[in-house]
């Protein structure tokens, strides 16, 4: 089957219900991507399907209908997305594991509400964990994202 990751093609020779963790992991050599629970409790695995925020390691390859975005492809080859300048800036990376989760969580959040309150990020980021304890500047950072993308 085909699947375009990042914005590129890939044809990959997989089981249909080999999940997309694995593919883009184990076949595609994608390393953003974390493995976490593999119970899509956690949100270390969250990539972006057609735009919308997913597990992908509760999501069997053969259901992805559409371009993927992990954490590599999220910014452009010249500059990262607002989302990953404001973690840079925000500092809120601790042991760093889930970020890659919680920065596709976070943008695919301000792709759907660019002007979210605080209650609302709570409420879209509290399905990805984050074992530090991250919270508030992980709410800081999705704050400061969206002065970013307003240009304010």
């Amino acid at each position: 089957m085909q699947l375009v990751v990042d914005g590129k093609k890939h044809d990959v020779d997989v089981e249909e219900d080999m999940p997309l963790l694995w593919v883009l992991r184990d076949e595609l050599n994608i390393k953003g991507v974390k493995y976490g629970c593999g119970i899509a409790a956690c949100g270390a695995c969250t990539v972006h399907i057609n735009g919308e925020a997913v597990r992908s390691c509760q999501t069997f390859v053969s259901d992805v209908d559409g371009p993927v975005t992990t954490i590599n492809g999220l910014g452009t080859p010249d500059a990262l997305h607002a989302v990953q300048e404001a973690w840079v800036e925000t500092q809120v990376a601790q042991c760093g594991y889930c970020q890659s989760g919680q920065v596709m969580q976070a943008a695919s959040l301000l792709a759907e509400n660019p002007t979210p309150t605080d209650d609302e990020i709570d409420e879209a980021m509290s399905g990805n964990l984050c074992r530090c304890g991250t919270y508030p500047r992980i709410r800081a950072a999705v704050k400061l994202a969206v002065t970013k993308t307003q240009g304010v």
